[in-house]
């Protein structure tokens, strides 16, 4: 969704809870006013992160556009208190050693994280948390702390978050309310 419709949208969802960011699929259309916009919309207390926010080597914005919209985007992150979600494609290493640049105060959660267990081990080491969706790697989510593990469909109309979280249960011996790391990794205390 454009940043502009962003807020009108929020306004008529007054009891929902938002993330906004610059996604990296988008940066090509993006000028660096848009971030003055954005940060606008993180003042509102219903913008609990930032993100979709990243790298992604297959968009059509160049590695270095889309280094400059993440760092911004990181930096204002520290400013209003909001933890980051991350969109990384073929680009874990970059990620992980902006981290260590910036050693961030907020949560950085990977999203839609996919990769094997090596990769999740490496990117856990470094104090992400990582949500898994329908298609996990079953051997990550084993390996992932249930404090640093969220849930999520990305809108996907077809499978219900339940059913998802029922499947990451059982992988990790537990209940399904035990998977509420997101509650605290994202700030919404209302769970």
């Amino acid at each position: 969704m454009p940043l502009n419709e962003v807020e009108s949208f929020s306004k008529s969802h007054p009891d929902t809870f938002f993330s906004t960011g610059i996604h990296p699929w988008e940066v090509h259309n993006a000028d660096p006013s848009a971030l003055d916009i954005f940060e606008k919309l993180l003042a509102n207390d219903k913008f609990k992160a930032i993100g979709e926010c990243g790298f992604d080597r297959n968009a059509k914005a160049s590695f270095k556009e889309q280094g400059y919209f993440f760092e911004r985007q990181v930096l204002l992150s520290e400013k209003y208190e909001k933890p980051v979600i991350i969109h990384c494609v073929a680009s874990f290493n970059e990620i992980i050693l902006l981290r260590k640049r910036y050693n961030p105060t907020q949560n950085w959660i990977l999203h839609g994280f996919r990769g094997k267990p090596e990769m999740a081990s490496q990117l856990l080491k470094h104090g992400f948390a990582l949500s898994y969706g329908n298609k996990h790697n079953p051997a990550s989510v084993e390996i992932t702390p249930i404090d640093q593990l969220c849930i999520e469909t990305d809108m996907h109309n077809d499978i219900q978050i339940e059913t998802i979280y029922r499947a990451i249960a059982t992988l990790k011996n537990c209940n399904i309310d035990e998977l509420n790391a997101a509650c605290r990794l994202l700030k919404l205390y209302v769970c």
